[in-house]
């Protein structure tokens, strides 16, 4: 969010200020403020970024000693120095124009106060429209401003009616600036009076009709000059007066000569205001006033961010801006370096014109083009890889000019992840016609999106069409607005703010409560990685329950995040409900909700819970975390009688099998059952389920088969994962792990042959026996791809880093890692490689393997 700081707002001059009638707004000045962009003479007005009620320019320019009204152009030359007169009347012009927008802001307050008393006078009643504790909480500090600003303006205003060269003014500023205290009390209450204010429109009908309908006067001079405005718009006017004081300091000083009396208690006003404003800039409600909407309230901004739309069959990066009446799609301009950004209005639609794509529309609608995944897992290697050359170049005395290179390069490769990863496809409709199709990574930010405008809709919006310079004006003010300023790539951020977390996160979904009724219940688990979110593990639906029990345990990988997201659906069987985006049906999100990955909270060894509440629904959980680091340290099993954690060839020696007994069964249930399965191997399986089996290999209970033929094949395909990772070296072994390394990278086809066949020949018996025999099998997985969506390179990307490991002694020699996310990328692109290798390799015999010489043999 932009700082409110005065300091980061336009900088005018007060000659231009004049021809927009002496008011200060938030993005400068206010204009005439006069309704649906007409001034009372029934003329066309620039649309001005302004919110207040009707004035005319007249009423508020500042009047003579005579009474007649001061013409709008100041004297020539009169910001050219020297001249203190005339510097001392600019003084005045200022003064006034402040004063007048005083008058303004007073008559806000008061009309939000009219209904104050009544409403609490009936509080106590035996049919009360709100309770005591509500209209505290919408009213909260209200009357405390309206009497700051009401003692303010009686004493300024017979200073400006007896003006002269000895009037002093500084003392009231100086007492202004000093009472900004009640302001952060109000700042601090603001998102709860206005949601507590929304609630009771929504309760309470008789409430609604006096919110829509708050009377503001005009100024004392000005005729039967009455607005109606909405109680929102007006609680939101103390957020926007906020800048005001510290923008008319500014000019106050500019125009007082520094031995004046004045001058420094202005310029400690100044300091007190931008201490003030500098201390709740990030607390503010980062909706801030744009142009004024047909019905003559405040356009605000309520909601911004990143999206991806699809245009003309390719996809688009766009900055998209939800106001309180419209939704706007820009795109940000290339501009010369030094040069503001700029935004290009791309389409806007009114929110009363705005339709969500109905299913049997959705042929309308362009395709959606998906890379394969193994492009996508590839470029999250490619960026990790990038992430530890440029720790590594920090270090290195004059690397400064290659951080910026690899930076760069980091930049590039990160928004080609966001703009190609969404899938999730967020369809809008014109009610003219026109559609519009963004991609998202989540359902959650889908969900946001929508919630958001229907939201709005439930208001009595009006359509709007503006006209070129209205839209001009307003995707202008987009570069101010928005909160959300960069795309969300990790190259964007502070070498300060934290890498997130790296490793396993384990959770358990023990429980919900609060349904109203029955329903088929079941929660998805979502993780933040390079920039967006991504869905992980899915819990079984819980039927026909209003309190569903879980208790269900998801191991999660971690490649940089710091939230973790949990979803609440209800299972939908109704087949018209069919989406022909994705030849899904679209179940119901019942609640939503997201916490923060605290490193401190999650990585104790013990498990922490949590609840997180989403619309009135209660969703318990518990999570632990497990660095990488720590996870890549294989820990033999102290008990040899089991399979996990023993060595290969001590399993199969005891069995007196060449192939450990749970890798074939696991092979076996997933061709069964699994090879059709999307996902197959990537998605999570629960780990309740993956520790029952374990358990049952390591006893050898009679009952395995059985539990293999009930267990849920994702739990059968994490369950072979885990012994592979969990044996004391990798499959592939330690030893050869340098030489798998150097084999791979060989250019020569021919020696990279000779060398890559020779390392599986130099593999123990068990070790070799078992690797052809997943080889083969996941060949057969992939052979299914069209239907399942594992390729090879999936594959490769799943099993490459668990068979493939250096030793811990091998992972630091010569290395200077120096974070978890380090360890992550390191050489993770040649592993996966590896076995990219023989997975597209003809089949390899373990007879012809063993039987053949080489012609030279590469020592290992």
């Amino acid at each position: 969010m932009e700082p409110l700081s005065a300091r980061g707002l336009p900088r005018l001059s007060w000659i231009d200020t004049l021809y927009s009638n002496f008011n200060y707004n938030t993005d400068g000045y206010e204009g005439d403020g006069a309704e649906d962009g007409k001034s009372q003479d029934g003329s066309e007005t620039l649309p001005y970024i302004d919110e207040s009620p009707t004035m005319s320019p007249q009423l508020c320019a500042p009047q003579g000693p005579d009474g007649e009204t001061v013409s709008p152009t100041p004297p020539e030359g009169l910001l050219a120095g020297g001249d203190i007169e005339k510097g001392l009347e600019m003084k005045k012009l200022v003064l006034s124009g402040f004063l007048a927008s005083e008058e303004i802001y007073i008559n806000q307050l008061e009309a939000l106060l009219l209904p104050m008393r009544p409403l609490k006078a009936t509080a106590t009643t035996s049919q009360p429209v709100l309770t005591i504790q509500q209209v505290e909480t919408i009213f909260y500090k209200i009357q405390d401003i309206f009497e700051i600003h009401k003692e303010f303006y009686d004493a300024l205003l017979p200073n400006i009616q007896q003006w002269d060269e000895k009037v002093t003014v500084g003392h009231l500023f100086q007492k202004l600036a000093s009472q900004l205290g009640v302001y952060k009390a109000f700042v601090d209450n603001y998102k709860v009076a206005l949601e507590t204010a929304e609630k009771c429109s929504q309760a309470n009908s008789q409430f609604q009709k006096i919110s829509e309908n708050l009377k503001v006067k005009g100024p004392k001079d000005a005729k039967d000059c009455t607005t109606t405005v909405s109680m929102e718009a007006l609680l939101y006017k103390p957020i926007d007066r906020v800048t005001r004081s510290t923008l008319v300091l500014h000019d106050l000083l500019k125009h007082t000569p520094k031995d004046h009396p004045d001058f420094p208690l202005l310029q400690d006003a100044l300091r007190i205001s931008q201490n003030f404003l500098s201390s709740i800039n990030e607390e503010i409600d980062p909706r801030r006033t744009a142009v004024t909407t047909p019905k003559g309230e405040a356009r605000q901004l309520v909601k911004d961010g990143f999206l991806v739309e699809v245009s003309e069959s390719s996809r688009k990066l766009r900055h998209v801006f939800l106001f309180t009446d419209l939704l706007l799609c820009a795109k940000m301009k290339k501009t010369a370096v030094g040069r503001h950004q700029q935004y290009e209005c791309k389409w806007y639609i009114p929110l009363a014109d705005l339709t969500f794509q109905t299913l049997d529309d959705s042929d309308s609608c362009p395709s959606i083009q998906v890379l394969p995944e193994h492009e996508i897992e590839e470029m999250k290697i490619k960026i990790s890889v990038l992430k530890s050359e440029i720790q590594k170049e920090k270090k290195a005395p004059k690397g400064q000019s290659r951080v910026e290179r690899l930076r760069k390069k980091m930049n590039e490769q990160e928004s080609w992840l966001l703009l190609h990863s969404p899938t999730i496809p967020f369809r809008i409709h014109n009610k003219h016609g026109k559609s519009y199709l963004f991609l998202l990574s989540s359902d959650y930010e889908r969900s946001e999106w929508k919630e958001s405008i229907q939201k709005l809709q439930k208001k009595d919006l009006q359509a709007c069409v503006l006209s070129s310079v209205e839209l001009q004006v307003l995707t202008s003010s987009c570069f101010k607005l928005r909160t959300v300023h960069n795309i969300p790539v990790t190259s964007n951020k502070d070498d300060e703010e934290t890498p997130g977390l790296y490793g396993f996160l384990h959770v358990i979904v023990h429980s919900a409560k609060g349904f109203k009724e029955s329903a088929n219940l079941y929660c998805t688990l979502e993780v933040d990685s390079f920039g967006y979110f991504v869905s992980k593990a899915k819990t079984r639906v819980f039927r026909d329950t209003s309190e569903p029990q879980w208790n269900e345990e998801f191991e999660i990988e971690l490649e940089g995040s710091q939230y973790l997201r949990i979803l609440c659906y209800e299972k939908c069987y109704d087949k018209s409900m069919l989406n022909k985006d994705d030849n899904e049906i679209v179940d119901k999100i019942m609640g939503k909700g997201q916490v923060q990955l605290d490193p401190q909270t999650v990585q104790s060894k013990n498990w922490h819970m949590d609840v997180i509440e989403m619309n009135g629904i209660k969703v318990e959980f518990s999570m632990k975390f497990t660095s990488r680091d720590l996870s890549l340290k294989r820990t033999p099993s102290k008990k040899q009688s089991g399979v996990f954690g023993v060595k290969i060839n001590v399993v199969t020696k005891r069995e007196r099998s060449k192939v450990p007994y749970i890798v074939r069964q696991c092979i076996e249930e997933v061709e069964k059952r699994g090879i059709d399965e999307v996902g197959i191997y990537r998605i999570s399986g629960v780990a309740t389920d993956i520790q029952a089996l374990k358990l049952a290999f390591d006893t050898n209970t009679k009952d395995i088969l059985v539990m293999l033929s009930d267990m849920d094949i994702n739990a059968i395909a994490g369950t072979l994962k885990l012994y592979f990772r969990e044996l004391p070296e990798p499959l592939l072994t330690d030893r050869l792990y340098p030489a798998f390394m150097e084999g791979i990278a060989l250019s020569d086809p021919a020696a990279k042959e000779n060398c890559m066949m020779h390392l599986l020949r130099s593999l123990p018996d068990p070790n070799l026996m078992t690797f052809l025999t997943l080889l083969e099998h996941l060949k057969r997985v992939a052979e299914k791809e069209p239907i399942n969506k594992m390729s090879l390179h999936n594959l490769a990307t799943v099993f490459g880093p668990t068979l493939l490991r250096p030793s811990e002694s091998e992972s630091t020699k010569g290395q200077h890692i120096t974070s978890a996310s380090d360890i992550w990328s390191h050489d993770v692109m040649a592993q996966v490689q590896v076995l990219l290798y023989y997975l597209q390799h003809p089949p390899i015999s373990f007879a012809e393997l063993k039987r053949n010489t080489l012609y030279f043999s590469t020592d290992v």
